[in-house]
């Protein structure tokens, strides 16, 4: 029997064909258009679900059943010895906290790690690769979750929304401040911490909401990250819900702003696209896991 088994869920950006390739299980978060379930990577396209989106669909998110849960961890620990699951963090769903209630009952107990380190999209992606890193180096499963919990701190995401409906239709924001955004021409940056999601600038137009993520990162830089930036110890990167050829094109435009450094970009998940809607760009910042 092997010994440290990786598992994580599908807000992680990561999908069937990478879990593969890299030896993982993912969980298929569900969500819901139009009072219709629907499983990420299972059951519809990145192209349906934004034709739909931008349709006007009722979209809606959701917690992945319990069962659906110790279903993979019980095929897992036929594998392992023992398991790390990485689900989104805790300050954005329930279902973390669920499934840490769930870990301390057998027959899981002791044998599922379940870490709550703040993340979600591409720092959440990349907590799994170094999770993957760990576990090859032989670290056991508390160890990483210790690793990994450790960093929860050294994380900051910068989101750029092209439209505060979807925020609207999701209750964070009233439909008041979404109309007049919208009138405005309105392209809200927020900013998210671990667990905290807050209106970071108000910008006109994409453009200046770009400029203003950029230079935020570099703020970020010269102080809560100085020392982890000056260290080489600190992962860039990226994350779009609009088209190719966009997402191509902010890539460009952070690698010109920081220049040498590696930029590991993933298309937002459809459960987190349900609120930021089409067209958002994102970038953010993390310690890299020792």
């Amino acid at each position: 029997m092997k010994k440290t088994g990786i598992m994580t869920d599908s807000h992680s950006g990561i999908l069937e064909n990478e879990a593969s390739k890299l030896g993982i299980a993912v969980l298929p978060m569900p969500f819901y258009i139009d009072e219709k379930l629907y499983r990420e990577g299972v059951d519809i396209s990145r192209e349906e679900f934004y034709e739909m989106l931008r349709k006007g669909a009722d979209v809606a998110t959701s917690q992945p059943s319990p069962e659906s849960v110790m279903h993979m961890w019980s095929a897992m620990l036929q594998e392992y010895e023992e398991l790390v699951y990485i689900p989104i963090s805790s300050g954005l769903s329930g279902s973390c906290m669920t499934a840490q209630a769930m870990a301390q009952e057998e027959p899981y107990a002791g044998r599922v790690f379940v870490v709550d380190n703040g993340r979600v999209s591409t720092p959440m992606h990349r907590s799994v690769l170094d999770a993957v890193e760990l576990a090859e180096k032989g670290y056991r499963a508390q160890k990483i979750k210790d690793i990994l919990e450790k960093n929860r701190q050294h994380m900051v995401i910068y989101v750029g929304l092209s439209t505060l409906t979807y925020l609207k239709k999701g209750g964070r924001i009233s439909s008041v401040a979404a109309v007049a955004a919208d009138v405005l021409k309105i392209k809200p940056v927020m900013k998210f911490g671990v667990g905290k999601l807050d209106v970071y600038q108000k910008c006109r137009g994409m453009k200046n909401a770009r400029k203003a993520m950029i230079d935020a990162m570099k703020k970020e830089f010269e102080t809560n990250f100085k020392e982890a930036y000056e260290a080489g110890k600190l992962y860039l990167m990226a994350a779009s819900s609009s088209t190719a050829e966009v997402t191509e094109e902010w890539i460009r435009q952070i690698k010109e702003s920081f220049p040498g450094m590696d930029v590991m970009c993933d298309n937002l998940s459809l459960g987190l696209s349900c609120h930021i809607g089409p067209d958002g760009l994102g970038i953010a910042c993390c310690n890299k896991a020792e």
